[in-house]
């Protein structure tokens, strides 16, 4: 893995790749693929997108990302990414909570005490951008049911900061599993890459991985 530093360099013929994000959490789970690729960060404001539906917004936001990037890199594949977690979103109820990256530690707090004792509904959505600025997108949803978290667990996750940058407030591969109780899904895709989905995108995209 290589961060952008000028003109990109392909390997062994092939295109090179690009992940869209600057998520360190992305970063360690295709670096686990053995896969060598450029980390070239979108500039898309994810706040400013006006789409709520969470499933359309996930998809919709990963496609930007990867169009913006592939736009100034049109020789390359590019991976571009999107994790939202939805609170009180069930079959009977049309009511549901967007949670997105916490603002500051109150928005954290808040995100917290809404998702204690719950179960959230998490959904990463990937979009591959090939050579000719095709997409080949796709979506992963998992459950994250939370344990009922006391004040001093919550304030213990507050100070650690380690909420900062996650969708929803909380992370699924760190200290924060202490708060969760169970999953049921795609462990990858609430880290925020869902790897078994990316690998049948990259596939699609033309990208060899032998």
């Amino acid at each position: 893995m290589t961060s952008y530093s000028g003109r990109l360099n392909s390997c062994d013929s092939m295109s090179p790749l690009i992940l869209a994000s600057a998520s360190p959490q992305r970063k360690t789970l295709l670096s686990g693929l053995g896969l060598q690729f450029h980390i070239i960060p979108s500039g898309v404001e994810e706040d400013d997108h006006p789409e709520f539906d969470p499933r359309k917004r996930s998809q919709d936001l990963a496609r930007l990302k990867a169009l913006d990037v592939h736009a100034l890199h049109t020789d390359a594949i590019v991976i571009g990414c999107d994790t939202l977690v939805v609170v009180g979103e069930t079959p009977q109820r049309d009511v549901s909570t967007l949670l997105e990256k916490p603002k500051n530690d109150a928005d954290a707090r808040r995100m917290l005490l809404l998702q204690s004792g719950k179960t959230s509904l998490v959904h990463s959505a990937v979009c591959v951008v090939d050579e000719s600025g095709k997409t080949h997108e796709g979506i992963s949803s998992s459950n994250v049911t939370f344990k009922k978290l006391s004040e001093k667990e919550i304030d213990w996750w507050i100070a650690t900061k380690l909420w900062q940058g996650r969708s929803g407030g909380f992370q699924i591969d760190g200290l924060g599993q202490l708060m969760i109780q169970s999953i049921t899904g795609d462990w990858t895709g609430i880290v925020g890459l869902p790897v078994f989905l990316l690998g049948e995108l990259l596939e699609k995209a033309g990208y060899t991985f032998r």
